[in-house]
């Protein structure tokens, strides 16, 4: 069993998070677990974690910029800083090897401070969250609709990228309420669970746990009654 922390808080455009990595009390970390932020020698990210961000177009002149990502000393602590302006970028950390997910937990808190107030889920122009913590999943192919089958492989090919048949994203959002779930406007093949509503407090810490195999089930069931292995979190 495995189980990641992540420690997450937004302000208008930074985000910081402290400890990538808690270990559960008398179970052994499997080696290839995310090292946590607190390890990092600042301003440095911990070794292993690696950015992705959109494809390049070449002569685009619309290129988005990515996510810039380092690690600085806060209350205390060595925390990630995530700062964003008009861009984008995931910080990955991949498992060497495909983990089994049965009897997963995802353990976390995050903070929020300021929300994306153009932000909305539901519409292709606003699919933005202030805080999202993601799980891949390696579903195979077969089990994945013949249209979106194809839309995945064209998509492998032009991000150079193995994206995953299965991502379950938990977000913190402005408008939906706690406990919806949505898939992805661009791609079904992530969901979102979203974990903290609008009626959550700004300014405090919010302290998760998920049963990862649950989560995959309630949003991926109907494709593929079996929880594949975890490849990577987001």
């Amino acid at each position: 069993m495995w189980r990641s922390a992540i420690w997450i808080t937004t302000g208008l455009s930074t985000i910081w998070a402290a400890e990538a990595l808690a270990q559960v009390a008398g179970t052994p970390v499997p080696p290839g677990s995310p090292a946590p932020f607190s390890a990092a020698a600042a301003p440095a990210v911990p070794a292993g974690w690696r950015v992705v961000g959109l494809p390049s177009r070449r002569g685009a002149a619309d290129s988005v910029a990515p996510t810039r990502f380092d690690t600085l000393n806060l209350d205390g602590s060595t925390v990630l800083r995530m700062r964003t302006d008009a861009s984008y970028a995931n910080l990955v950390w991949d498992l060497p090897r495909p983990q089994p997910s049965a009897d997963s937990q995802l353990a976390w808190r995050w903070r929020l401070e300021t929300p994306l107030e153009r932000a909305d889920l539901r519409v292709k122009g606003g699919d933005d969250s202030p805080l999202k913590v993601c799980v891949l999943f390696d579903l195979p192919l077969a089990r994945v609709p013949l249209l979106e089958r194809s839309l995945l492989r064209l998509a492998r090919t032009v991000s150079g990228e193995s994206l995953p048949a299965a991502t379950v994203c938990y977000v913190w959002d402005r408008t939906l309420a706690a406990d919806t779930t949505l898939a992805n406007v661009h791609s079904k093949r992530v969901r979102y669970l979203v974990l903290q509503g609008p009626e959550a407090p700004l300014g405090q810490w919010r302290t998760e746990q998920r049963a990862v195999a649950a989560d995959f089930l309630r949003l991926f069931g109907e494709e593929s009654p079996t929880v594949p292995p975890v490849l990577a979190i987001a």
